[in-house]
């Protein structure tokens, strides 16, 4: 019986912590990205994320995106440099077509630093992929 459930597997969807440059406080921070690397687009979009460690852990955030079309991608969230010291914990639900398609990703305690920047898919800037 459970050998005949099919679990699909996520390809070309990413996501990424990019360092950007926000006008409004003239200051650099650390944002992330959803990104849609494939040839179709992403509907009704469930996104649910924490930080979290051994003794702490943030609020749930939870976010929407009615469509994501292909090649293309989103702004989640913005990091603040205190949960950058937790996992944070990235929980994507979406459909592609008519499946249910599910990920979730990490990035690992201490693991968005500049110096580990490299070439993302879609996004002209460099980031750091969730793994």
């Amino acid at each position: 019986m459970k050998k005949d459930i099919e679990i699909p597997e996520v390809k070309d969807v990413h996501l990424a912590a990019v360092k950007v440059f926000n006008e409004q406080f003239e200051t650099y921070e650390w944002n992330v990205y959803l990104i849609n690397n494939s040839n179709d687009p992403l509907e009704m979009v469930l996104i649910v994320s924490k930080g979290y460690d051994k003794k702490r852990e943030t609020s749930l955030m939870r976010h929407k995106i009615e469509v994501l079309p292909a090649r293309n991608f989103a702004k989640i969230e913005y990091l603040q440099d205190e949960v950058l010291q937790l996992n944070n914990e990235f929980k994507v639900t979406y459909f592609e077509g008519s499946k249910m398609m599910e990920k979730t990703f990490v990035f690992r305690a201490n693991s968005i630093k500049e110096k580990d920047l490299t070439k993302i898919p879609v996004i002209p800037e460099k980031g750091i992929l969730a793994k």
